[in-house]
């Protein structure tokens, strides 16, 4: 059942389950979904009622997560486009011959392709490419460090997902998101201490929240440009 209530200018969406338990539960997901979780007996008017209260935690919650929702706008991947990598802007720059190749040539990514078509997907390829090599080199250090903590993450490993940077299993897997390739260094550190944390403290609490501040004094910098820059 997906209901709503007004906070302010805001709307907040939420879904309500009901369930045989004593309390009403509030969770907001990475995907910044409300879920709440109510006593069969629970009318609407207190649900709301309790939504209203936790309002602004609810709203806190999604701000957070809402640096691990990649946004980078569609690109049209033609000659004189802007591509980002590491941070930086660079200048698409295509050529149609027979060998296919992509190299960083001061201000350009250079795409040597059969033809237009092929342009998207070996650029993709070699976006992959790199954070593949680049991920492991910034994450070595890192994990280095969590290792006082007696904690290291089982593997890391890359994969699409439309709405989240990060993710870690609760058998200690690190799974990353290869778009993050074209966010600074200091952002991909931000993701990659962020998911070292979870494999301490599972939830946002805010012993999660001091642990992470501990390992990376800076990180709402690196939080906000990540939102900003990828946005």
């Amino acid at each position: 059942m997906t209901e709503a209530i007004q906070f302010g200018s805001r709307t907040i969406d939420f879904r309500l389950e009901y369930s045989d338990r004593k309390s009403l539960g509030i969770t907001v997901t990475p995907e910044m979904e409300v879920l709440v979780k109510a006593p069969t007996d629970t009318t609407m008017e207190k649900v709301k009622e309790k939504i209203r209260k936790k309002a602004p935690w609810i709203i806190k919650q999604q701000s957070f997560f809402l640096s691990f929702q990649p946004k980078t706008p569609k690109r049209r991947f033609i000659g004189g486009e802007t591509h980002l990598y590491l941070g930086r802007q660079y200048r698409l720059q295509i050529t149609i011959a027979n060998d296919e190749s992509v190299k960083l040539k001061g201000k350009f990514i250079e795409v040597t392709a059969l033809e237009k078509s092929r342009v998207k997907e070996l650029l993709n390829t070699w976006y992959l490419q790199h954070a593949q090599t680049k991920f492991r080199v910034i994450a070595a250090p890192l994990i280095d460090k969590f290792k006082k903590y007696k904690v290291s993450p089982n593997s890391i490993v890359l994969r699409e997902m439309p709405t989240r940077w990060g993710s870690c299993t609760p058998k200690g897997k690190i799974i990353l998101n290869p778009e993050l390739i074209k966010a600074p260094k200091g952002c991909i550190e931000y993701v990659i201490i962020h998911e070292l944390c979870h494999l301490i403290h599972h939830d946002h609490t805010q012993k999660f929240l001091d642990l992470q501040s501990r390992e990376m004094k800076d990180w709402e910098k690196w939080k906000m440009k990540l939102e900003k820059l990828l946005a």
